[in-house]
């Protein structure tokens, strides 16, 4: 019994040292890789953050952007290690790839949004502040998130829009160029002078401050018509701000024309 113990017990510390010659090399060599390639990782993400920084890239995508990069790097790592070991990555291939085929098909829609909004928060079509107009709404970008954006409108209401309804349609951008150019228009009877009701006008227009000087406002007759004629106001304002330009500007306009003695056509 004895030696059939003893002779189990060489036998398998035979097999030790066959499998340290024939491994430990490589193992060593992994761990060394290992151990050099986290803290070549580390040393990247530091140098990526400085580089957001200084590109002025969107806060909120920050931390998203170096966590994946970060992650990315540790699986290639990982998976360069168990190569340099020697372990067998078939399997392992495999229920990734089929995983990676499963969470594709059931989060297609959800991973269009996330691709959407690293898009978003990188071109910056649009940023928090902004007033645009999506999906048939105006309002204010108040929250542009990874998989989608908070857009509150002018009636105070909470739009949440995902991502890639943004991406893939048309997007007005109202306050980017920091002013809007704001149409009034209004009929006059063939028997008001234009020369006296341009007169009127731009009195009314010089009474409201948030009208810009530049650029030049303009007035003229956008249409004939057999019992009158159509005038047209172009002048710039603010883009924020504007619906209470124009609703002032309308109310000045029309108090003031009454007071020279104008009657509109139906009034």
């Amino acid at each position: 019994m004895n030696m059939k113990k003893e002779f189990n017990i060489d036998k398998l510390y035979d097999r030790v040292w066959d499998w340290l010659i024939a491994y430990g090399p490589r193992f060593l060599l992994g761990m060394v890789v290992l151990f050099v390639g986290m803290w070549l990782i580390r040393w990247l993400l530091d140098r990526s953050r400085q580089g957001m920084h200084r590109k002025e890239i969107d806060p909120s995508a920050k931390p998203f952007l170096i966590s994946m990069l970060g992650v990315a790097m540790r699986v290639l790592l990982i998976i360069g290690v168990m190569q340099i070991i020697g372990l067998e990555l078939t399997l392992f291939t495999a229920v990734v790839g089929a995983f990676g085929v499963a969470a594709g098909l059931a989060l297609s829609g959800t991973l269009q949004n996330f691709a959407s909004g690293i898009m978003i928060l990188l071109l910056k079509p649009f940023v928090i502040g902004d007033n645009i107009l999506a999906q048939g709404l105006e309002g204010t970008v108040t929250s542009i998130e990874i998989f989608y954006t908070t857009v509150t409108t002018f009636d105070n209401r909470v739009v949440i829009i995902p991502n890639s309804k943004l991406s893939n349609e048309v997007i007005i951008n109202i306050s980017r160029e920091g002013k809007r150019r704001m149409d009034i228009s209004f009929k006059l009877p063939n028997q008001i002078a234009l020369t006296e009701a341009r007169q009127v006008i731009n009195n009314a227009i010089d009474k409201v401050s948030n009208v810009l000087v530049e650029p030049a406002r303009r007035i003229g007759v956008s249409e004939l018509q057999y019992d009158g004629y159509v005038v047209m106001v172009n002048v710039w304002v603010n883009a924020h701000g504007y619906y209470d330009t124009k609703l002032t500007l309308q109310e000045t306009i029309l108090q003031d024309i009454k007071d020279a003695g104008i009657k509109l056509p139906g009034l």
